[in-house]
This record gives C-alpha cells, structure tokens and sequence, in this order.
C-alpha cells in the first residue's frame, strides 16, 4: 500500500472510530429510553419486535375505561350538586330566611 494513502488512512481510522461509538453509544440510549417510557422497539422497517397485544394488556385498558367512566360520572354529578348549593346561596329567599333567624335569635337572648 502507498505510503501517502496509509497516511490518510491513519489520520481517518480515529475519526471513523469515534463516529462508529458515538453511533453505538446514541442508538442504545434511544432503545433503553423507548423501554423507560414504555414505546415498542422497532426493528428496521419500522415493526414492532414485540407488539402489546397480550391478555394482560388489553384487561388493563378495560379497567381502566371503566374507572374512566365511573370518575366522569362522578364528576358530572358532584357538578350538579355544585350548581344546587350556588342557586341555594345566590337565592334571595335564602338571604331572607337567615335574617328571620338572626332576628328571631336576637329575640329570644
């Protein structure tokens, strides 16, 4: 081999090796960062290598659809509860009956 290209050579292989580390070094932190936050792996066509379509997986979803759904209808109705206790102290009747109270308190000290 020529003397000229050897040189280049040994100026490239640590350039070359560097990259190919840092390429190493990249693509494993992007695979343990896709399992810490629970993304499927890929392989290279873009498939997944292990698809969630177990049992388990699908029996969680239901549960958690159906604690979903109870929670909204819990919140609806606490909603409506809400909206009777403001119509009850907005209402001037309310304001009325507790002046009754307080002068029939007053009355009878």
């Amino acid at each position: 081999m020529d003397p000229d290209k050897m040189a280049i050579l040994a100026e490239i292989a640590p350039l070359l090796a560097v990259a190919t580390v840092a390429i190493a070094i990249g693509w494993v932190a992007t695979t343990w960062m896709r399992i810490k936050h629970g993304y499927p792996l890929e392989n290279q066509w873009g498939k997944s290598v292990y698809p969630k379509t177990d049992q388990e997986a699908v029996e969680r979803v239901k549960l958690l659809t159906n604690e979903n759904a109870e929670l909204r209808a819990e919140v609806g109705s606490m909603k409506d509860r809400l909206a009777n206790v403001e119509r009850i102290v907005t209402d001037d009747s309310h304001r009325l009956t507790q002046e009754i109270e307080q002068l029939r308190d007053k009355r009878t000290n």
